[in-house]
């Protein structure tokens, strides 16, 4: 199988095509800036908004994991942030599907929810937050992964394309991880708009590979988390402080996420491998 990863040299982008090449796959590695160490059989520089090519750049693989995108509102304006996720999203999807790849993989974010940058601070319906809570978004960034979101849906019914569309929370480990737990951990109401989701990187790529290998038809949206929250404080106090007009709609473990998960463990057989509480 050859795999196209576009935004090859990101923090998950960089992982995935590691272990994709680990797994013996081949892999052809995009970026908009040069590739350094990238081990990939075929290292691309190129802009996603030039439709020629990304045509040429889909041609002959089996896959494409779209991960290229600006991964918050931060750093950039609403208008190019807007403009660049948007048309990546669909110049790769649609591109993918009129070349008949076998499987597209969109790397989407908790953050199309609508809660995480939400500027009235707004707060999720019911939880655990299933695939299908309603979008309650005032903020683009969250608009453009709704968006993603839903070219992705559109490009697997209207090219038959089996497409896995990857809810990510916050990602990282080591250093990284630990500078986003810092924070949370003398003030939990920093993170109340990412309901303390979180994923190790290590993780959040071997959900991509899952989602590249496991047999399927059609459009899924999945949510991808580790099973508990960013916070030392008990979820059930999280929610009272922080969220006291949510739904719960069943009993929450000490520690456990606010996402269901249920979809990620039967869909894709996954599984975090990696912790922070004992580390």
């Amino acid at each position: 199988m050859k795999v196209l990863v576009t935004g090859a040299g990101g923090t998950l982008g960089a992982l995935v095509t590691a272990q994709l090449i680990a797994a013996g796959r081949q892999v052809r590695a995009h970026d908009r800036v040069p590739l350094g160490n990238c081990r990939a059989g075929e290292a691309i520089v190129g802009d996603l908004g030039d439709r020629d090519h990304v045509a040429e750049l889909v041609e002959g693989v089996d896959a494409v994991v779209h991960a290229a995108a600006n991964p918050s509102p931060l750093g950039d304006t609403e208008e190019r942030i807007f403009a660049n996720n948007v048309d990546s999203a669909y110049h790769v999807l649609d591109a993918a599907g009129r070349a008949k790849v076998g499987r597209i993989v969109y790397i989407s974010s908790a953050s199309a929810l609508g809660l995480a940058w939400s500027k009235r601070g707004a707060a999720p319906v019911s939880v655990p937050v299933t695939e299908e809570h309603p979008y309650l978004g005032d903020d683009v960034y969250g608009l453009t992964k709704q968006i993603g979101e839903a070219v992705a849906a559109t490009t697997s019914r209207r090219w038959d394309v089996a497409t896995v569309a990857l809810r990510f929370p916050f990602l990282g480990s080591g250093e990284r991880l630990q500078r986003h737990l810092r924070p949370i951990r003398e003030d939990p109401g920093v993170d109340r708009g990412g309901l303390w989701g979180w994923l190790d990187t290590r993780d959040a790529a071997r959900a991509v590979l899952a989602a590249l290998s496991v047999p399927l038809s059609g459009y899924h949206l999945v949510n991808v988390t580790a099973p508990d929250t960013s916070s030392a404080m008990p979820t059930r106090e999280l929610l009272a402080r922080y969220h006291p007009d949510t739904v719960v709609e069943r009993q929450l473990g000490e520690f456990e996420t606010l996402f269901s998960i249920d979809r990620s463990r039967e869909l894709l057989g996954f599984t975090a491998k990696h912790g922070w509480r004992n580390a």
